[in-house]
């Protein structure tokens, strides 16, 4: 059996925001904190650790949505956001600081596991795509540096790009090292010894 979700809910109707905590613990899961506000949410979430965000704010502003980017960019964490305000504009900005789900209506007990389940897809289809355009971008910065290398062979030592790519090739086997390493190498030495 997998352990439950933990969740943090922020909801500043304290009505509503007992009885969707009822709902989510006879749904299994693990209410850790239930807010009245979003005030103090960075440290909130870095001390809690939740396994998901639910919001549900009559009046969300923009210190919710910085503070949401910032949890995005440093501490990635699914956030299911309920709300009266429906324009796309907030919805756009809403998703750009980091929200998986956004319900344009408020949060009631029946909507909530949906919301969950959402949330967490999204989440982890984002993360994945995230992961992956990082290793893109690290390879084609890899890939960078050893042309570059090629490019500082082939003019100090007048070689053609083959013999270059051989050269930087062979030294890698030698040493027991990557084509990234040696490539970093050639350019620290070629750089500082003209």
């Amino acid at each position: 059996m997998s352990k439950p979700l933990g969740i943090m809910l922020i909801d500043d109707q304290p009505e509503r925001a007992d009885m969707v905590s009822h709902q989510l613990r006879a749904a299994g899961y693990h209410l850790l904190v239930q807010l009245n506000s979003a005030e103090d949410l960075l440290q909130q979430v870095d001390a809690r650790r939740p396994d998901i965000v639910l919001i549900d704010i009559e009046s969300p502003d923009r210190d919710i949505l910085d503070s949401l980017s910032i949890i995005s960019r440093e501490n990635p964490t699914p956030v299911a956001m309920f709300s009266a305000r429906g324009d796309a504009g907030f919805i756009a900005r809403a998703v750009e600081a980091g929200v998986s789900a956004y319900m344009a209506e408020g949060m009631s007990a029946e909507r909530v596991a949906p919301a969950i389940e959402i949330a967490m897809a999204q989440f982890r289809s984002y993360q994945q795509l995230r992961k992956s355009l990082e290793r893109t971008q690290q390879q084609l910065q890899e890939r960078k540096t050893i042309e570059r290398a090629k490019g500082l062979l082939m003019a100090k030592k007048d070689l053609d790009e083959g013999a270059a790519h051989r050269m930087l090739r062979n030294l890698a086997m030698n040493s027991n090292a990557t084509m990234l390493a040696v490539a970093e190498q050639i350019i620290h030495h070629l750089q500082t010894n003209p």
